[in-house]
């Protein structure tokens, strides 16, 4: 059917298909419009229920409904679902029919029935159990996915793993979502919608979709803006909220978020000017490595040790810059006062002797070398004081005076009740008071000087040549109490506070009166 409507040679054609041979050219120039418009509302109706079956492609059953609803009856033989072949008619250019196939009635009584078709249903079935696809008609067969996930080889003839791409569908509302936070971290890091955005990602739930894209859009802007330091620090930002929304699963990630992380702790530069303050985002960073290894470290045994790995490393390397160096100090201190005690306090002394020339006016003339030097030794003394805090928070009897007086007489501890002559080792636990004890390279144990006016080092001094007498006096005991099980705890006991009192006694050494700031008050009065 052209633009310009049915031809009138159309009419008298289809006139003389149904017998009528002396249609004059006027009455067929009359019905050529009229069939026009029939055919054109046939048409529109019939691609009303092409678009209502959500298809794109016009079929005879169509056309049957259109003339249903126009209470025609529908032209039957016209069933079939694959597209009409049209044939141009012989004499006329603008005229074609379908060429049908002549059936013969008896091949087609003979051939068989169709299957009958299935009822529209839903029904549930398994597409894997434990990572095993069952064998049920419903599932691919395995021939199908081995064709689909094929191997390629390569020249040097290692096999490629070929994976077919999943489609990942997001809602228009999160794709939103996640533009907003996008827009804001990157434009608006400083405003208070961008602090309502952070609360959003740290508590709102049905937002593990889009951990992913956060994960890649954080890593490349992390990578390429090294020196724009208000976005790194938003970035993080970013990052610890994400951590801390218990509504999404983001462990399977945190391999992807790491590397960023680390690029923001021991980055050897961040930010191109000098006001650019990455001694905070350092820290910030730091606690936010401290808080995942606390929040994920159950879940994955290796999480600690390889970022503790990576950070000792960067620590010990005397290739990478002091603010490298800072960097670490602070990840390994926020790991906690083990890995401090572990891992920084065996490398302090060398590494303060090599980090005091640049501390010193007379070698380094560079201010900012000095000031980097002082910020790396004030985080050396940070990390030993915490660490040092701790010890004295768990043995708090390693500072305080005894409460009754303590003799010795021929390798026993003797107390003032005299009359028990056999004491158990738990009694005698109880029986004694706590004592002062400071610790020797050797492990033995001794009694501190009871005169707190000799001076800080004076008495740190006599309190390392006084522990091995009491070290005697405590074999001994435990000699006479007899009890094995009892005399390991005791001993385990007392060498965690020889460890303790060798541990300030160092300290106290490497960095003198500093180390008050670290000590509780009731142990600080001691000193006093």
């Amino acid at each position: 059917m052209s633009s310009a409507g049915i031809p009138k040679e159309a009419i008298e054609v289809i006139a003389q298909t149904v017998g009528i041979t002396n249609l004059s050219p006027e009455v067929s120039l009359a019905l050529a419009p009229d069939a026009e418009y029939r055919l054109r509302e046939i048409m529109q109706e019939a691609i009303k229920c092409m678009r209502h079956a959500r298809r794109t492609t016009l079929t005879g059953d169509d056309v049957d409904s259109a003339l249903t609803l126009r209470n025609v009856e529908p032209v039957y033989g016209f069933t079939s679902k694959d597209s009409l072949r049209f044939k141009r008619a012989g004499g006329f250019k603008d005229l074609y029919y379908v060429d049908d196939k002549v059936v013969e009635f008896k091949d087609v009584m003979e051939s068989p029935l169709p299957k009958p078709p299935l009822h529209t249903a839903v029904t549930a079935h398994w597409l894997a159990i434990e990572g095993v696809q069952p064998a049920i008609p419903e599932n691919p067969p395995v021939e199908a996915t081995a064709d689909a996930k094929r191997s390629e080889y390569k020249e040097d003839g290692f096999p490629v793993d070929i994976r077919l791409p999943v489609k990942h569908v997001l809602s228009r509302e999160l794709q939103l979502y996640f533009e907003k936070i996008k827009v804001l971290t990157m434009r608006r890091p400083d405003s208070v919608i961008f602090k309502q955005a952070l609360l959003s990602l740290a508590t709102d739930s049905g937002l593990h979709a889009l951990v992913p894209y956060f994960t890649h859009f954080i890593a490349d802007e992390v990578a390429r803006n090294l020196n724009n330091f208000s976005l790194l620090f938003a970035l993080m930002r970013v990052t610890r909220s994400l951590t801390q929304n218990s509504h999404i699963h983001i462990e399977p990630y945190l391999h992807q978020l790491l590397p960023s992380i680390f690029t923001c702790l021991v980055a050897r530069r961040l930010g191109h000017r000098l006001t650019d303050n990455h001694w905070e985002l350092r820290n910030f960073t730091a606690n936010l490595i401290g808080s995942i290894c606390k929040t994920f470290g159950h879940l994955y045994h290796n999480l600690q040790p390889r970022i503790t790995r990576t950070l000792v490393h960067a620590f010990l390397d005397p290739t990478k810059s002091l603010t490298q160096h800072y960097g670490a100090i602070q990840g390994l201190a926020a790991l906690g006062p083990s890995v401090v005690r572990l891992l920084i306090l065996p490398n302090l002394e060398p590494y303060l002797l090599l980090v005091e020339p640049d501390m010193q006016l007379e070698k380094q003339k560079n201010e900012v070398k000095r000031y980097e030097a002082w910020r790396v030794y004030g985080a050396l003394m940070r990390a030993a004081g915490l660490c040092l805090h701790d010890r004295l928070k768990i043995l708090p009897g390693l500072l305080t005076p005894p409460a009754r007086p303590i003799l010795k007489s021929n390798g026993k501890i003797v107390t003032g009740m005299a009359n028990k002559r056999k004491a158990s080792s738990d009694s005698l636990m109880q029986q004694q008071p706590p004592l002062k004890k400071m610790t020797t390279e050797a492990g033995a144990v001794g009694m501190m000087s009871m005169n707190p006016m000799q001076g800080m080092m004076g008495g740190v001094t006599s309190i390392s040549r006084q522990l091995p007498v009491l070290g005697e006096n405590m074999a001994g005991a435990v000699r006479d109490a007899g009890a094995k099980t009892s005399s390991l705890v005791l001993a385990q006991a007392w060498k965690d506070d020889v460890s303790a009192g060798n541990l300030l006694a160092s300290l106290f050494e490497l960095f003198g009166e500093r180390m008050f700031s670290f000590t509780p008050k009731p142990e600080l009065s001691f000193f006093l």
